[in-house]
């Protein structure tokens, strides 16, 4: 059987928000597993080894996580940054030394492709890449690291992005194809899917509190929303956590102020999370980053309609399918809008054209383009 060796910076751990950053590698992981044997190398808080059958976790330890908080525009990063460059490398050398993998596969372009690259060339091993728009759009924007960049994505054997613009934009950095993979995680059944056919309404968000995710952007639309408009809202959930938080906390409390039913959480694990987007009527995307983010497929597994900014790959999937509504750009007035726009829609109505495109968010046909793809079907 052959052995597939996946490096990758986000794997759930137990610690608060990996659930968030790494549920969809964790589930791809194990379903990979039923084809072909796969080992994952994650970063983490500390080294520990697992095995579930054919799939085996070694966690190599890291100066701090989540990486995505590290900034290499900050020099009071840069020594993380580089211990955390070192730690992967040299695990993914000690296993590829021991172990001898066919394959090895990075979840995410930056540091994992960084690891694969130099791994796979010193042990003659093909290696392929799948980019997120946080390594493109974030990363790719600062030129030393875009050089980089984009000699890692050249010398990989073959490329995803979990977006289409977002796999474009991969091919215009390394000059090389790139094909489109959307990240799906498997929800377990939520307790309840019920959806209201009139409102009043239930709102959610469900993320990281950073700009990217655009969580201030949510706060100052709903701010910005009249006495009529609350009339149609029953309760807004928001979850998540990140650096944002105080901006959050102190916007919530205005809100609460005024009388608004806003009710604010932690990170949620995956029953918690299915069971938030079953409950909610309209799911919350108010992104200024983004390609097709893991929770869109969380969203359209669960028939849950989103309100979401003209960001990424959104649009155009908007425009293909009726999967909710999107504001005419990105912006608190405009967001403030779509929502006036998606209280005065029955929520319920969206369901058939979601229950169409569904498939598509499937994680085992997911799995089954990507052995395709790579020529890695287990024999």
């Amino acid at each position: 059987m052959p052995h597939v060796a996946l490096i990758t910076s986000s794997y759930p751990d137990g610690a608060p928000g990996s659930e968030a950053a790494g549920s969809f590698v964790a589930d791809f992981a194990r379903e990979l597993s039923t084809r072909l044997r796969v080992t994952v190398l994650a970063a983490s808080s500390a080294e520990s080894i697992s095995n579930e059958g054919p799939l085996a976790v070694r966690r190599f330890a890291v100066p701090k996580m989540p990486l995505s908080l590290l900034r290499p525009m900050h020099p009071g990063d840069w020594m993380p940054i580089i211990r955390t460059l070192k730690s992967g490398r040299k695990a993914l050398q000690t296993f590829a030394t021991a172990d001898c993998p066919d394959h090895i596969f990075a979840l995410w372009a930056l540091p994992g492709g960084y690891w694969a690259e130099a791994i796979a060339r010193q042990k003659e091993l093909p290696f392929g890449i799948w980019a997120l728009g946080s390594d493109i759009w974030g990363l790719g924007k600062i030129p030393l690291v875009r050089t980089k960049l984009r000699s890692i994505l050249r010398r990989a054997d073959y490329r995803y992005a979990d977006g289409l613009q977002l796999a474009a934009d991969v091919e215009d950095i390394c000059g090389r194809h790139c094909e489109f993979l959307p990240s799906t995680r498997q929800l377990p059944r939520p307790d309840n899917l019920d959806v209201s056919a009139a409102a009043p309404y239930k709102l959610a968000f469900l993320g990281r509190w950073h700009v990217n995710k655009g969580i201030d952007l949510l706060l100052d639309a709903l701010l910005q929303l009249r006495d009529s408009d609350w009339e149609k809202i029953s309760e807004i959930r928001i979850n998540g956590g990140g650096p944002l938080v105080e901006s959050v906390s102190s916007a919530v409390q205005e809100l609460s102020r005024q009388g608004r039913p806003v009710a604010l959480g932690g990170y949620l694990d995956k029953q918690e999370a299915a069971d938030l987007i079953a409950w909610t009527d309209y799911l919350l995307l108010p992104s200024r980053v983004e390609s097709i983010p893991v929770i869109f497929s969380d969203a359209v597994q669960l028939l849950t309609p989103i309100v979401a900014t003209p960001v990424g790959d959104l649009p155009r999937l908007l425009e293909k399918t009726r999967f909710g509504v999107v504001a005419s750009e990105i912006s608190a007035p405009a967001y403030a809008d779509a929502l006036r726009s998606a209280l005065n829609e029955p929520a319920s109505g969206f369901q058939p054209q979601i229950e169409k495109a569904r498939p598509e968010f499937d994680l085992a046909t997911i799995v089954s383009q990507f052995l395709d793809k790579t020529g890695l079907l287990a024999s």
